[in-house]
């Protein structure tokens, strides 16, 4: 295996602690946060070379998100400073039939203000063998969206295979006049791995998908496929929301002409559900990087997800034995 390399914003994350309102009483967490840092974090946990791209200020905050990605072993010599401030955003964790609520604060924050000419992809490329990129990053705003196309073209001009996560954001792209279809588009075509759903299918193509779960989802994909030759796995999983508590879910990889789809798991007693998609995502890649097969790869992110929601903040910190045991059904002590 090469070096993967992750393209995004590194951003705080703040909570009330507990179950608690926003500002409930003055105290909030502080997590370091970012769907493709989290991606980054999690890769590295488990023994991946894997470096992060991004932009921080030079302040007490910029410091400590760099020195909090270094502790999780990701190479930060691409991160560089720039700009004035951190890109925020605050999570109030549901609890029973209330919704966990996210409100974001990283408008002119240092990542999104930087040029997109001011990446130097030749340095960063050197010695990858993958990029990783989301759509969050283009829902930023103009220059993120400009800056994540010239990354996904500068992969593709190299040879550097691409993955890329939908992470449809509907109140970033709402927040500027955006053509979220006309973006995305250009970055999935040149992905050879998507972590999407049917809805993320449905925006790309300006269709709507018929049937229901797993016809509806190979359906998508067929069409996804067709539509993006480049493209050879779509990973995705499906929740069945109980209460803030209890979930159900299951996981699905679909290639060009087979699939692997796992059963549903009973999530209770959930702790922070928040980054279990790039936990998912880790464990896909993870177990692709590793030489496993479609059923593999589906059967390790559903393990990383499941365990994602036991843990507070964004980052999957886990480690391989954790995944074994998940797997194993080992839920006593470990001693």
């Amino acid at each position: 295996m090469g070096r993967l390399v992750a393209f995004g914003e590194i951003m705080l994350r703040l909570s009330p602690p507990g179950r608690e309102l926003l500002l409930q009483t003055p105290r909030l967490d502080v997590w370091i946060a970012g769907a493709e840092a989290n991606v980054a974090s999690g890769l590295a946990r488990l023994g991946h070379d894997v470096g992060m791209a991004s932009v921080v200020p030079e302040n007490d905050l910029g410091r400590a998100a760099i020195s909090g990605m270094r502790a999780n072993g990701v190479d930060c010599s691409g991160i560089r400073f720039s700009g004035e401030r951190m890109g925020l955003y605050f999570v109030t964790s549901g609890a029973g039939m209330r919704a966990t609520d996210v409100v974001y604060d990283r408008a002119g924050s240092s990542f999104a203000e930087a040029p997109a000419e001011a990446w130097d992809w030749d340095t960063l490329l050197a010695g990858a063998d993958r990029l990783h990129l989301s759509g969050i990053t283009p829902a930023l705003g103009p220059g993120p969206a400009k800056a994540a196309i010239a990354a996904a073209e500068a992969a593709a001009a190299r040879g550097v295979p691409v993955s890329f996560d939908g992470n449809y954001r509907a109140r970033l792209w709402e927040s500027w006049d955006s053509d979220p279809r006309g973006v995305l588009t250009q970055l999935v075509q040149h992905a050879d791995i998507m972590f999407g759903n049917h809805r993320d299918i449905a925006l790309l193509l300006g269709k709507d998908f018929g049937g229901d779960g797993e016809d509806r989802r190979r359906i998508s994909a067929d069409a996804a496929f067709a539509a993006f030759p480049k493209l050879q796995l779509i990973a995705s999983t499906a929740r069945r929301v109980e209460d803030a508590d209890r979930h159900r879910l299951s996981a699905r990889i679909d290639g060009r002409t087979d699939h692997a789809q796992t059963e549903e798991v009973l999530l209770a007693g959930i702790v922070d559900r928040i980054g279990a998609g790039d936990a998912f995502a880790v464990g896909v890649l993870h177990a692709l990087r590793g030489g496993g097969d479609i059923t593999e790869a589906a059967r390790t992110g559903l393990a990383l997800t499941a365990l994602k929601h036991s843990l507070p903040g964004d980052a999957s910190l886990f480690r391989q034995a954790d995944i074994d045991a998940y797997l194993a059904g080992s839920l006593d002590v470990r001693r």
